[in-house]
């Protein structure tokens, strides 16, 4: 069987798979998950070359923490073969950034995980803090940590791709090692890849996440909740119809176009069984967390209900697609007409976080 293919992530020495395995699912943040299955999905996701776990406290109160610490351990693979990233800052009540949260947080984390120690520690969605604080406070605790072996890297997260060119010209060269953005790469919105020269040159690693754009990328559209203009929402549907018409699925092809560009390290696809792959199947990707815990808990599970009922996935799917656009390259002509659809709305986004002085 061909392995995924294995990419550095900046300086850090890392060497990610391309397709990393999103576990805020496994927090039961879009339906309950079996342990039984979720230990299935993260055993099946190694055997197809997997490497990379992203969680996070904040993904169903710490739950994912959780249940990923029990996978990997019912795994039983040694620590050396696996790379785990979890996030700080942002938890079930709120965002905290200071230095005393992140120290306490990252030793929570720990047990949580049963892990002496975490590849990656990220700040969480820092858009919805102070910046000036994770400059002058988180990223320094953050070192702090990675003297003491606890983390071996650090990285910052978030949806405006300003917030990282304003604290990496800000902290030390080689205090951040990682950035992590969400819905910036891929076939409606690009705008990721201006940045990826810069970051390039701060030996920074990058990783993307939602690569359907939050639903956008799929014949059944976003959830009415996306944050996206009708015009995006609209543009984006009519590409997907064009698609179906063609004989062809949208999703597969997005997620392709994300994992063609080789200066991204790792695409996130959040997954929770072999059966049921959340965010990607390849019909369902990249639904942020952070938008689905804003639904009330019962519209929340109709609307899971629902997605499943009608867009089944599988962990296969998501590594078969990186197999073939591997082997055989992205779909060149079906790409370049959806880009001819998308090209009143490219790179259109919306705001996250709260205003910075």
């Amino acid at each position: 069987m061909t392995k995924l293919e294995l990419r550095d992530l900046g300086n850090t020495g890392l060497k990610l798979s391309c397709v990393g395995f999103g576990a805020s699912p496994l927090g039961n943040v879009f339906g309950d998950v079996s342990e039984e299955d979720a230990i299935a999905s993260v055993r099946e996701a190694f055997r197809l070359g997997i490497n990379f776990f992203d969680t996070s406290p904040y993904y169903g109160g710490t739950l994912s923490e959780k249940v990923l610490g029990k996978c990997l351990k019912a795994v039983g693979l040694p620590r050396n073969e696996y790379i785990v990233s979890t996030k700080c800052g942002r938890y079930a009540e709120g965002f905290d950034f200071s230095a005393e949260r992140v120290t306490k947080s990252i030793d929570e984390s720990l047990e949580r995980l049963q892990l002496d120690y975490v590849d990656i520690l990220q700040c969480h969605d820092i858009e919805f803090g102070s910046l000036d604080q994770v400059v002058n406070e988180t990223i320094p605790a953050l070192l702090k940590l990675k003297e003491a072996g606890k983390i071996r890297f650090i990285g910052i997260t978030g949806l405006p791709l300003e917030i990282f060119t304003y604290v990496l010209n800000r902290v030390p060269p080689g205090s951040v090692d990682v950035i992590l953005s969400y819905c910036h790469y891929s076939i409606n919105d690009t705008s990721l890849e201006d940045l990826l020269p810069y970051l390039k040159s701060k030996g920074v690693g990058v990783i993307s996440a939602s690569p359907l754009a939050m639903g956008l990328l799929t014949e059944r559209g976003p959830p009415e909740w996306h944050p996206a203009s009708p015009e995006i929402k609209s543009s984006c549907q009519a590409a997907a119809a064009y698609c179906k018409e063609k004989g062809k699925n949208i999703s597969k092809l997005a997620l392709q176009y994300s994992l063609s560009n080789k200066d991204i390290s790792s695409v996130l696809v959040g997954m929770n069984s072999i059966k049921q792959c959340l965010c990607n199947g390849l019909e369902q990707n990249a639904f942020d967390t952070e938008f689905i815990l804003a639904l009330g808990r019962r519209r929340r599970r109709r609307f899971v209900a629902d997605y499943y009922r009608k867009s089944p996935g599988q962990v296969e799917e998501n590594v078969a697609a990186a197999t073939e656009v591997a082997i055989f390259g992205k779909d060149e002509e079906t790409v370049s007409e959806i880009e001819a659809i998308l090209k009143g709305v490219k790179n259109q986004t919306w705001p996250s976080g709260i205003q910075q002085s």
